[in-house]
């Protein structure tokens, strides 16, 4: 196999202070998107966020990225790839606050923002994004990304291994495009079987978010965008080279395949925005992620408290805050203050991250540290553990 020489060692070790940034701007955007879509809110939210369903593409994105980089290194150093290490860091990381937002959602129905959620063995299986019916099954409906991520999970390293077993690591961009012109043809043939009869229906939007929206075989763009990112720092030294040295090239071009995204998709749920605009989305921002790890990028070299604040708090944010809003605006509309006012917005805000800090610092960091002291454990018993090899 070729040498992999493409990300830094000063990469590799130190904190990634643009991915802080990205992750940021993906969480807030997601929120504001959600607000304004959902909750009652001033009437500017909508358009500030109007684009903010691109959030999660950009968590997908970043999701590619850091896993695949992980993967790839393991195998850059050790040729090997421990399962059972990958799935315990994923495992401690994910699971239990989700598990915490699942109890909550089930036990307690006033906290749901919605009618109903979908069935719990869904959640409970990750496969809640299949067939999710938005008009009856409303009810936590963002877990359908973390579906998709937990599914990138469990496939992931299985199909690199048999890539790295069969010698077929080289070919993996070729792989990647076959899968994004996949999924061009998915998402073309599901929309004219699926969509068009159905044009002038009610449910038009319903169906739209069944059959393109939420499936995992329409919306593997981003992860696939992110993997891509990855190999080409890892494996293409003289391309990551070049890359590196273009970081502030790389955002603008992020930011011009962007807004040429947004303009495709100024209604999503058109042919050419589900077919088209959905890799369109991811492509730009995996041109982002490039120039944010890129040493030469100006968010490589920024550093922000806030940020890095916020993206700490990103998961549990995400997972928490539509239980958050709903509850915030049912309860301080009792004294009085308008759900639409920017008051109520700058209390949901608050409540929210009050929320996520509470979330990460009971769950999430006790659970972190479990897990650093089972795989601490597991490295001092390195002759009694076994690994994938090729």
């Amino acid at each position: 196999m070729t040498h992999i020489k493409g990300i830094e060692k000063h990469q590799l070790t130190q904190k990634l202070f643009g991915l802080d940034h990205l992750r940021a701007f993906a969480i807030c955007y997601v929120f504001f998107y959600h607000y304004g879509g959902i909750f009652a809110h001033p009437d500017w939210v909508l358009s500030l966020a109007e684009f903010g369903w691109t959030g999660v593409d950009l968590f997908f994105v970043l999701s590619g990225y850091l896993i695949s980089s992980q993967l790839f290194e393991k195998i850059a150093k050790a040729k090997k790839i421990s399962l059972k290490e990958f799935f315990i860091k994923r495992f401690f990381r994910i699971i239990p606050a989700y598990l915490v937002i699942v109890v909550l959602y089930f036990l307690f129905p006033l906290l749901r923002e919605r009618e109903a959620p979908a069935p719990l063995w869904k959640y409970l299986t990750f496969t809640q994004n299949l067939g999710l019916d938005l008009h009856s099954q409303g009810t936590f409906s963002h877990a359908w990304s973390l579906c998709i991520e937990e599914q990138f999970y469990l496939f992931m390293p299985l199909i690199l291994l048999g890539l790295a077993r069969f010698k077929m690591l080289k070919k993996g961009l070729v792989i990647i495009l076959a899968f994004f012109v996949a999924g061009l043809l998915v998402r073309a043939l599901l929309y004219n079987y699926q969509l068009t009869p159905y044009a002038q229906n009610d449910d038009f939007i319903i169906r739209w978010y069944k059959w393109i929206y939420y499936p995992t075989w329409s919306r593997l763009d981003g992860l696939l965008t992110g993997v891509s990112v990855a190999a080409i720092f890892q494996f293409k030294p003289q391309l990551s080279q070049l890359l590196r040295k273009n970081g502030n090239l790389l955002l603008l071009l992020s930011l011009s395949v962007l807004i040429a995204a947004y303009l495709l998709c100024k209604e999503s749920s058109s042919f050419a925005a589900s077919v088209v605009g959905f890799p369109l989305v991811s492509i730009g921002y995996g041109l982002m992620v490039a120039g944010a790890v890129s040493p030469s990028g100006l968010l490589f070299k920024f550093k922000s408290n806030a940020t890095a604040a916020i993206a700490k708090l990103s998961y549990a944010l995400y997972l928490s805050h539509k239980i958050v809003i709903h509850v915030t605006q049912v309860q301080f509309a009792k004294l009085d203050i308008d759900k639409n006012s920017n008051l109520m917005m700058f209390i949901c805000i608050s409540t929210s991250l009050l929320a996520a800090f509470i979330l990460n610092k009971i769950v999430e960091k006790p659970f972190l540290l479990l897990r650093d002291k089972i795989l601490n454990k597991r490295k001092q018993q390195v002759p009694k553990t076994r690994a994938v090899q090729y």
